[in-house]
């Protein structure tokens, strides 16, 4: 099997500290790619840095705040962005293609096929597909953040058997490396534990030890879909092939799991949540440990408005967040039925399509 890997590369790791493309750093990139390929890799770029290519170019004298000036960077800064990979991989005989993509492009079951097929037709040919996020139509609520969540998507859908997130920290450490130099670097990280996500920066802080909690978030999303991933810094030639063969100046996240399929990935990552179900803990045993379906005795909380088919999140008694599911009840009808053992659901609502509120297939857990 061709080893498929995903890079993803970091605004500050592509331009200078007052703005603009570094150029060289395009070059250096493509160039360890480029080896990548010649190795027999098939490599998947997922890039920052439109904004902070195109807002000099524009005229704004600082790095734009306000949603729509940051957008007119970015539709100047993206034409420069591919500009430059382009005749970067040039230089290596390397085609590239642009693939823009925004959130709700992956809400799409449909779109989101037909947006793979694409990209293993630009692998099969050769060419290194380029994603970046939709700056100049993303709003702020849709956004992937940082695009480390794009590139763990990305790593899922097209099977990826390493995901590697360049930054400009060399790894997961004990504590900031800046403000306590005894701080220790973790090679292996094998479960994303609360306690790695404290020393990240913590559940809703955006201060982490060099932004690594949108890091681990994406490694998260990748191991859960069975995908590997390295966090680290590449900054010396054949950095990026010893990070791929497991050698890199970073941290790697390991995982057990095999590749999801498709439908779990979308329903677990990609899918928008209309509904919340509050369930005892009888019901969470069944749906973490016991392999069963969701049934409506277990059900004690309702919130939202849903149609059967859509999808809910399912939450324990302590109101953490055990996984999502497609539903088979409207919200009126579980309403009327929550808390009921089985046996009293047909009397109660007729003939019913499926008795379970959330068959075992159409499930996945993210506790």
């Amino acid at each position: 099997m061709t080893t498929r890997i995903v890079v993803k590369i970091g605004s500050s790791s592509l331009t200078g500290t007052e703005g603009g493309l570094n150029r060289e750093a395009v070059s250096f990139f493509a160039s360890e790619i480029a080896e990548l390929k010649r190795n027999g890799c098939e490599v998947l770029l997922v890039t920052s840095g439109a904004v902070a290519a195109g807002f000099r170019s524009i005229g704004y004298p600082t790095r734009p705040k306000l949603l729509h000036e940051k957008q007119a960077a970015a539709a100047v800064g993206q034409v420069l962005l591919m500009q430059a990979y382009q005749e970067a991989f040039a230089e290596h005989g390397i085609t590239t293609a642009q693939i823009l993509l925004t959130r709700t492009d992956f809400c799409s079951r449909r779109a989101m096929n037909n947006a793979m097929m694409t990209v293993e037709e630009l692998l099969r040919l050769g060419a290194v597909p380029v994603f970046n996020e939709n700056d100049t139509v993303s709003v702020d609520e849709l956004k992937f953040g940082d695009n480390d969540t794009l590139s763990a998507l990305v790593a899922n859908l097209l099977k990826a058997t390493r995901l590697l997130v360049l930054t400009d920290m060399d790894g997961l450490y004990s504590g900031d490396p800046r403000k306590h130099p005894d701080a220790v670097r973790y090679q292996f990280v094998d479960d994303i534990t609360p306690e790695i996500y404290a020393i990240a920066g913590g559940a809703g802080s955006s201060v982490g030890t060099g932004g690594m909690r949108s890091k681990i978030d994406a490694a998260k999303i990748a191991t859960r879909g069975g995908v590997p991933v390295f966090v680290g810094r590449a900054t010396e030639p054949g950095d990026l092939q010893l990070a791929a063969t497991g050698s890199g100046r970073g941290t790697y996240f390991a995982t057990k799991l095999s590749s999801l399929p498709v439908k779990k990935q979308w329903l677990g990552f990609m899918s928008t949540p209309l509904g919340s179900l509050y369930v005892d803990e009888g019901a969470v045993e069944a749906l973490l440990h016991g392999g069963h379906s969701l049934l409506p005795v277990g059900v004690k909380q309702i919130e939202g408005n849903f149609h059967a088919g859509d999808v809910v999140e399912v939450l324990g008694p302590d109101s953490k967040l055990l996984g999502r599911g497609i539903v088979n009840y409207d919200d009126t009808q579980l309403r009327s039925i929550q808390g009921l053992p089985s046996r009293q659901i047909v009397p109660k609502l007729g003939e019913v399509h499926r008795l379970e509120v959330i068959h075992r297939d159409e499930w996945i857990t993210l506790r």
